[in-house]
Parts: C-alpha cells; sequence; structure tokens
C-alpha cells in the first residue's frame, strides 16, 4: 500500500482538503490504518510524519498553518477520550477547545499580531479540568469558564477581549501590547470595555505597562465612541447640543462632565466608555452618584454605551428623542453653568 492508496473502508470525501492531511492515530484506524501501519509511514525519510502524538500529517513536506492548528485542535480533543473514544464537548470534534492568544488574534486578521506561520507556539484554550501537558508547539491556557467559540474559517476560536488577554499574560513587549489593544477598537473588532473587562478577570492590570497600554485603549475607545455619537446626532437630524461640556451649580462645585448637553430641555448624554480596573462595583456606584446628583436638579441623563452606539444607533437616538420632547412636561431644571471641558 502506498501513501496515495485510499485509506478505506471509510472514504474522505466528507472531509475538507486540510482534514484529508491530518488525522490522529485512532481517525486513521477507522479508514483501515493500523497503528503500526501509520507508524511506519511516518517513520523518519516516509511519506508521512507524526506532527503531535497521535497526530498525523499525511505528506512529508511543512505544515501549512491550517495543518498545525488542526493539529493543535485533534490533539487536545484525543488527549481527553472518555471511555467510548468520544471527545468532552458535547459530540464536537474538538472537543471544547479553541485557539486563543497570539494565534487567535492572527486569525482575527490583527496586523500588529505575528503572522500564524512564524509562530513557535499554538495556545489552546481548555476547560481548568483537563489534564493536559504541552508539547510540541501546543500549549495549552485553562479557564474556569469557556467563552462561546467564534468559527473563523471553520476552526473554533477564541473572541477577542478572551484572545486578546491570553496574549497578553505572555508578552513582555510594551510596544506590542499597546499595539494590540488600540488595534482591537480601532478596527471594531469589540470595545474597550470588553477587553479591560478580560485583563482585568485575568489579573493583568497590576502590570505597568499593560496600565500603559489600556490607557491608550481607552482614549482610542472614546474618540471613536465620540465619533459615533456626533454621527448618532447629526444622521437621525436631532437638535445640535454643546458638545463635550462640563456642569457646574452657580458659584458651587462641579458636577460632572457629559459629552452632549441641550441646554434649553436639560438632556445630557454621557457615553460609558470606561471600564473597572480594581472593583466594578465601586466604580458603577461613582457614576451612579453623579447621575442621580444631576437628576435630583430636573437634568435628565442619557447613558449610551459604545457598543450601542455602534450597534443601533437609531434606538439611542430615539432614546434622546424622546428624552428631549418629554423635557415640555417637566418642572424646569435647576440652572447650571456650563462650560466647555
Amino acid at each position: 500500500m502506498s501513501h496515495n492508496t485510499p485509506l478505506s473502508p471509510r472514504p474522505l470525501h466528507h472531509l475538507s482538503d486540510v482534514q484529508r492531511r491530518v488525522l490522529t492515530t485512532r481517525q486513521l484506524s477507522e479508514h483501515g490504518v493500523t497503528a503500526s501501519v501509520a507508524a511506519e509511514r511516518s517513520r523518519a525519510g516516509g511519506p508521512w510524519q507524526q506532527i503531535l502524538p497521535g497526530v498525523h500529517l499525511l505528506h512529508p513536506g511543512p505544515a501549512t498553518s491550517e495543518e498545525r492548528l488542526l493539529a493543535a485542535l485533534l490533539y487536545t480533543a484525543s488527549r481527553g477520550q472518555g471511555a467510548d473514544g468520544s471527545a468532552p464537548g458535547g459530540g464536537e470534534p474538538h472537543g471544547e477547545a479553541m485557539i486563543t492568544g497570539l494565534a487567535a488574534l492572527a486569525m482575527h486578521h490583527f496586523s500588529s499580531a505575528p503572522p500564524l506561520a512564524s509562530l513557535d507556539r499554538i495556545d489552546v484554550l481548555v476547560p481548568r479540568t483537563r489534564r493536559l501537558r504541552a508539547t510540541g508547539f501546543v500549549r495549552f491556557v485553562r479557564a474556569g469558564t469557556l467563552p462561546g467559540p467564534q468559527y473563523v474559517a471553520g476552526v473554533p476560536t477564541a473572541p477577542v477581549a478572551r484572545a486578546l488577554a491570553d496574549a497578553v499574560a505572555r508578552l513582555t513587549d510594551a510596544v506590542l501590547v499597546r499595539r494590540l489593544l488600540t488595534e482591537s477598537v480601532r478596527h471594531g473588532h469589540c470595545e474597550a470595555t470588553a477587553v479591560v473587562a478580560e485583563l482585568n478577570s485575568a489579573r493583568l492590570l497590576s502590570r505597568p505597562h499593560v496600565v500603559d497600554a489600556v490607557d491608550a485603549l481607552l482614549a482610542e475607545g472614546r474618540a471613536i465612541a465620540e465619533g459615533r455619537l456626533y454621527d448618532m446626532v447629526r444622521g437621525n437630524h436631532l437638535p445640535e447640543p454643546l458638545w463635550n461640556v462640563e456642569l457646574r451649580l452657580p458659584g458651587g462645585p462641579a458636577l460632572g462632565g457629559v459629552d452632549a448637553y441641550w441646554r434649553e430641555q436639560a438632556v445630557a448624554v454621557e457615553i460609558d466608555t470606561r471600564a473597572p480596573r480594581q472593583n466594578q462595583e465601586v466604580w458603577r456606584g461613582g457614576f451612579g452618584h453623579k447621575r442621580e446628583h444631576l437628576e435630583r436638579l430636573g437634568i435628565t441623563v442619557v447613558r449610551v454605551t459604545p457598543k450601542k452606539l455602534r450597534e443601533t444607533p437609531e434606538e439611542q437616538a430615539a432614546v434622546v428623542r424622546t428624552a428631549l420632547i418629554a423635557a415640555a412636561d417637566r418642572d424646569p431644571a435647576s440652572y447650571v453653568v456650563v462650560l466647555p471641558r
């Protein structure tokens, strides 16, 4: 039997090209190739090669990036097979595992991430309960709760925010960390708050180079969100507000800054681009206190998030329009001084 002989009795037509080139020992046996034959073909100089323990590459040349990704997932699934040979994860061919870290960011088309072919390691996200050891080019990241994977070119891949946190955990290059984080919001991969929440969960916000990168990330996220707010107001023909102002009581303390303010209707809009670094409840309490203070003065505060501005700008415009119309039926608000911020 040559290496070109069909692997009967189970045909391969249901597999993709890359799946036909990367198979586990168990999968090969299902196609009529015994473990001993697979081992013989995978010897040095043979037509095949064992790319990872129990995972075979069915050609002699270097593995492509796609083949390495598939091999990493197949190896992970094969190490956790149950007594019936099934992989964990509800029948999924790769179990619960998904690609994360820099490899995932490359798959999400991050220009600042190294190309897949240049990576010495591929990080695979698995449940914390899995007993797995890193081997070859596969490295494992464990989590108590796994996010739902996103399928990129058919490969289960961690969402961008989670992949960023897993990548940053292993990076010491401050410039690269900053580039990755700012690209995540600049190119619309995810919101800044989602990234910071993942970094906070991973306990990475105590690292100085990460804190500096987060400052740049939040500034980038705010600038983008402000642009979306301008577009929302003008694109939906709302009255022009005073932009980016600070409210004060006459001769009194500052009440806080808002991103848009309609003086006659006493309606303010604040973009929530900030995220907790230590304690989410403390941060939310601070925001809630300011909002309650303004509303006691008769000022309606509309809170919008960058995600809502991006995904549902018409709905957010309707909320603001409703607040502006309702102002006619309210008691006049307290007089406040409006200053540029």
